[in-house]
């Protein structure tokens, strides 16, 4: 088998020519809290704000090396794919046909077209990605084009785990731990056939999108049948075959699955503590020390963020979860009686830390009552405590919804 670690350090050092590393950061906020040497490589400070520049990079070098004159490339993506090989068309100087889904927010197509300039066109395809892959790839086939994988292409493998040899270069000595998102496992495995048994990996999924811990029960790539895509960059329903082959020997028990509503939580402290800007996928690595502070104490860590490109229209949706992971916003469906005074008696409920931030009637379910969607803000998870406990004594109806995933999705 041909030796990988020569074939990354190329890769690494012709990127040099186009970029320069990222920058490998010890954090003293996240140090102080967990008791380590916490350090981040900041992927999320590339020039497209991800590592997917490295493969796209890595893959197209080659092929350039070995055809010449393969001018066009094809990739099928929605994210940081897309803008890794829009951007690595125009350095190349190679027409690139990027699909994405009908979907895709204009935000990603408009960064993906500033990155690729005229060298790219952009193709929206499909309600959903598997429509949009399989129009890219037969798109490709006919005009003989090169197709360009996310993850699963042993020469973007390559060029993933560059970000390994910047961490062996950067970091005076081995870590104790890297800690790494996986989604199609093209970063995951890439560093970790670079670096070997050198020191502890952690991989982390989103909950919604465990494809790695699936295929290591499995034995093989599995399906996910349903992914949840809030953390777009790494929820992909099935590991890659190449890069599954690489991650086969990882011990189920040392990765981890985040919820995704727990890391809104990460990413809304990066941002407002350290003025980080994760997107969900760049968060998981840092999320994932809240179950390893144990294991940790005095080590050097290493956390991979692994992308920044978060469109702020999102921002409350994040805020909203996080708050609702944390305990601190609970929604009510209460039945309100149709009298006089019947809101203040409700009002006069709540303390000087609550807050009302929804207010809905949602029908009358009787004469004499009314359907109420409220929600509520507080200070600590506690004071909802006092406020049902009130809610009772007062005879007021209500039911809490805050975590019923069929109501929350159709009323909140």
């Amino acid at each position: 088998m041909t030796d990988f670690r020569p074939l990354a350090q190329s890769a690494e050092a012709a990127m040099r020519d186009v970029f320069d590393p990222t920058p490998l950061q010890r954090n003293d906020h996240l140090s102080e809290r967990y008791h380590a040497d916490i350090w981040l490589k900041r992927e999320d400070l590339s020039p497209v704000r991800s590592y997917k520049l490295r493969g796209a990079f890595n893959a197209m070098r080659k092929v350039l090396e070995n055809s010449p004159n393969s001018t066009q490339f094809v990739c099928a993506s929605a994210g940081n794919h897309a803008q890794g090989v829009a951007f690595m068309c125009r350095h190349f100087g190679v027409k690139g046909v990027i699909f994405m889904p009908v979907t895709t927010p204009q935000q990603k197509i408009g960064k993906t077209e500033k990155f690729g300039g005229d060298a790219v066109s952009i193709r929206l395809t499909g309600d959903y990605f598997d429509d949009t892959l399989s129009a890219a790839q037969a798109y490709c086939a006919e005009i003989n084009g090169h197709f360009l994988s996310p993850f699963d292409d042993e020469d973007v493998i390559e060029g993933q785990a560059s970000v390994g040899v910047e961490i062996e270069k950067q970091l005076d000595h081995m870590p104790d731990r890297i800690i790494m998102p996986v989604g199609g496992g093209g970063l995951s495995s890439g560093v970790c056939s670079y670096l070997g048994d050198r020191t502890t990996f952690t991989l982390v999924e989103p909950e919604g999108g465990a494809c790695l811990a699936a295929a290591l029960h499995a034995g093989k790539p599995t399906r996910l049948d349903h992914i949840d895509n809030f953390a777009d960059g790494a929820a992909v329903a099935q590991i890659g075959a190449k890069t599954f082959a690489r991650l086969a020997h990882i011990d189920p028990s040392t990765m981890l699955a985040i919820d995704e509503d727990r890391l809104c939580t990460t990413m809304l402290e990066m941002l407002n503590v350290e003025g980080i800007v994760l997107e969900p996928a760049g968060a998981l690595a840092v999320d994932a020390l809240k179950d390893l502070a144990q294991d940790i104490r005095g080590k050097t860590v290493v956390c991979v963020t692994s992308g920044g490109n978060f469109d702020f229209e999102r921002l409350p949706e994040v805020k909203e979860r996080a708050q609702r992971y944390s305990g601190v916003k609970k929604y009510f469906i209460l039945r309100m009686p149709q009298r006089p005074g019947a809101l203040r008696d409700f009002l006069n409920i709540l303390g000087p830390e609550d807050d009302i931030a929804r207010f809905e009637y949602l029908k009358k379910s009787a004469r004499n009552f009314g359907s109420v969607l409220i929600g509520i803000e507080t200070n600590r998870p506690e004071n909802f405590e006092h406020i049902q406990t009130k809610l009772e004594a007062a005879g007021f109806d209500y039911r809490d919804i805050t975590n019923d995933e069929v109501l929350a999705e159709f009323l909140i």
